[in-house]
């Protein structure tokens, strides 16, 4: 399984088992990231292609480490001028290694035994359903039309 994700402004293909580089993100190393723009998930022959992304997918990641990229040398010169700047930048950078990929077809529940149920216990006593009496119903001022026509 494979997908297309994009962090930082860039798009990245990745796999479970991959280490990528990509823009600082913030997060110590060990804590786990959840890439959730993802454009594009396929599987063999099968490809689920986002419009822009693919509701319900998910990449999950770890933070393997926090560093910066190799220095780039910015050098702007004209020529019989006597104009010349050096500069340098290096970009910090985070380095992820892809744990899984979860599809919408691969619903993750937590484990829930029949005692901790969530559902609450809802007996016929106590539903609450409100009556329609005209007793009880209380009418409020509509604000008034914005034109004689009406608002089609």
């Amino acid at each position: 399984m494979y997908a297309v994700v994009t962090t930082g402004g860039r798009q990245y293909r990745v796999s479970p088992g991959d280490t990528i580089d990509v823009e600082k993100l913030t997060g110590a190393v060990g804590d786990a990231v959840a890439l959730t723009n993802v454009h594009l998930v396929g599987q063999g022959a099968e490809v689920m292609i986002g419009a822009p992304v693919v509701a319900g997918v998910r990449v999950e990641a770890q933070i393997t480490a926090q560093k910066r990229g190799k220095k780039i040398i910015i050098f702007k010169h004209r020529r019989r001028k006597g104009y010349r700047r050096k500069q340098g930048h290096r970009q910090s950078l985070t380095s992820l290694k892809i744990t899984a990929i979860y599809s919408p077809e691969q619903s993750i529940e937590p484990d829930v035994s029949p005692e901790q149920s969530i559902e609450p216990d809802a007996s016929p006593e106590q539903s609450i359903e409100p009556d329609a009496s005209p007793e009880q119903s209380i009418e409020r001022d509509a604000p008034p039309p914005l034109s004689g026509e009406g608002i089609a």
